[in-house]
Parts: structure tokens; sequence; C-alpha cells
């Protein structure tokens, strides 16, 4: 059996060193084909993966004593916590060919400026934060760029777009992925300059199986495999989206206990199977040679494990992350 190693940052999560080892514990039981190198301090993970019972012939340890918190600026960490956890990490991940990918739960910031910095192709692009959502026709929908850019050039989003194709191409096996747009209206007229830009050239782009503008209220419809935009209306529509689901998760709980009626419950259960973010692993980061997933900052332990079962699968699959050269021009 080939072994697929994944490098897991133990620091920079809200719930701390032992939740992701004991995610990675979960991950190894779940996946023979599996090894991990923690990273972080050696005693608290030695006493963890003791503590969990890993099986350490899959398990390597590598020590940094410091930490990239979200306080810190994430360029200028990068440079002065050369000891950090995920600069060790990304050094390791770039320099050795056993390691196929990386999980972190920490500052997304310096996430995405050190997979730039390290783990970008021989033509140095902007890395697009891409998260895979629940669509209602019971597949899914891969949302990209959801904060990696703010502000960009239609051009960008045209490489956003290629990016996310061939992520859903990979990971999903969809032939020729439908790529949609997110707008204000559904009418090629409708949009601001970026949108209107974007579409003139998604809509004339031969290699892209463009399906129009995109409404919110549709962004989950299923309507598209891959829905583009700029990162500041990308995270809006995820963070809206997980704040939408959990009101009415919650708004049902409520009124299961409050009318006594228990049945309701199963549906709670339903929908958190679909909505839990745990469940769907993380955001993964397009444009770099090698998977990079930024886990939830409050992840819990089945997301590092379904986390870890993305990147086994990607790796598995490793056309896109072989594409070292991007073709956009800014």
């Amino acid at each position: 059996m080939k072994q697929y190693k994944i490098v897991i940052d133990t620091k920079g999560s809200d719930r701390g060193a032992g939740m992701m080892i004991k995610g990675a514990s979960l991950a190894l039981q779940k996946y023979p084909e599996l090894a991990v190198l923690l990273v972080g301090d050696t005693d608290v993970m030695l006493a963890e993966c003791e503590k969990n019972g890993m099986p350490m012939d899959r398990v390597e340890l590598l020590e940094a004593p410091e930490t990239i918190t979200n306080y810190d600026s994430p360029a200028e960490a990068l440079f002065v916590k050369r000891d950090s956890s995920l600069v060790k990490a990304l050094e390791a991940l770039s320099e050795r060919d056993d390691l196929v990918g990386l999980i972190n739960a920490g500052s997304t910031g310096a996430l995405i400026a050190g997979s730039m910095r390290y783990l970008s192709g021989k033509d140095r692009v902007r890395p697009a934060l891409a998260a895979v959502l629940p669509a209602a026709n019971g597949g899914f929908t891969c949302l990209v760029d959801t904060g990696a850019t703010i502000d960009c050039p239609a051009s960008t989003l045209v490489h956003f777009a290629r990016l996310g194709r061939d992520f859903m191409k990979n990971l999903y096996r969809i032939e020729n992925p439908r790529i949609g747009l997110l707008s204000n209206g559904a009418e090629p007229t409708k949009g601001n300059k970026l949108v209107k830009e974007t579409h003139a050239l998604l809509r004339d782009a031969e290699d892209i199986n463009f399906v129009g503008n995109i409404e919110g209220n549709k962004a989950l419809s299923g309507e598209c495999d891959v829905l583009v935009c700029d990162g500041f209306a990308g995270n809006q529509v995820l963070k809206v989206t997980e704040g939408a689901a959990t009101r009415i998760i919650t708004d049902i709980v409520k009124y299961s206990k409050k009318t006594g009626d228990e049945s309701l419950m199963k549906l709670v259960g339903y929908l958190m199977g679909i909505y839990d973010f745990n469940s769907l692993g993380g955001g993964v980061i397009l444009g770099t040679v090698k998977p990079v997933i930024k886990a939830h900052g409050a992840a819990n332990e089945q997301s590092i494990v379904s986390t870890a079962g993305i990147i086994l699968n990607l790796a598995e699959n490793k056309e896109l992350f072989d594409k070292s050269a991007f073709d956009i021009k800014e």
C-alpha cells in the first residue's frame, strides 16, 4: 500500500494542539495509507500522541517553538518568526517530496502569504481560497475566492475560474464543471464594473463552461459547480451562509424544546449533517504546487479527519497540483 504523509500544524487552533493531534489520531485510524508529520512543541506532541495511542511508526515530529497568531502581521511574521510552526511546516512541505499536503487551523493571512512564498509555481500568482459548499441538488459548489484576494482585476477572476474548474474535476470527477459568476442579477448587464468585465472574459473563454451570472440566493442552488467572485464578496457569502444555517438550526432546537416535539431533533441531525463545517473540511488554497487546507479556527477533530481525506483524494489525483505554470497575466 502506498503511503501518503501529511503535514499537520498543531498550533494556532482555537481548541489547542490536543484537538489537532486527536484529529490526526482519528485520521490515522480511518486511513491506513496515511502518515503524518506533526509540527509544534515536541513535549506537548509526545504527550498527546501517547494519550491518543498514536501508531508512532506512522508519526514524525518536528519541533517549532514559536506560534504565528491572528494578531501578527502575516507577511512580517513569516520573516520574524522563522521558528514558528507554520513556517517550519511550509518549509518542510516545499522541500520534501514525501510530503503531500498541509493542514493548518491558525492565521489565514499568514497561511496564504506563506503558501505563495513557499509553494507557488514558477509563475508566482495570487492564490485563491476556495470553499466547497453543499448544493441543493445533492452535489457541491466550489466558491472561489473566499478571502485571499479582496481587490483584483477581471483577469484574476478568470484565473480563479480555471483553478476552481480543475479542482472540481480532480476532487469530484466532474468532466466539464459549470462556471458561474456571482452578481446582483442574472442578466449580463447586471453587476459592478469588475463583474461586467469578468462576464465578458468568461463568456469568450473557449476552455471555460460559463453558465452566466448567479445571484446570491442561487449560490447553493446547484446551478453551477464553481462560483467565482472576489474575496470580499466570497467571504460574505461564506459567512452569511454559515450564520444563516446556524440560526435556522438553533431556532428549530428552541422550537422543539418549547413545544416538546422531539421528532424535530431528527431534522436538526439531518441539517447538521449537511451544513456542519466540520464535516466539510476547510478552505483549500488553490494556486499552489501541493494542497494546503485552512481548517476553521474552531474546527473539531472530525474536521481534521475530513480535511485529511480531501488531501488524500487530491494526492491520489494530483494533476491539478502538477500544473506549476499558471497562465495568468495581470
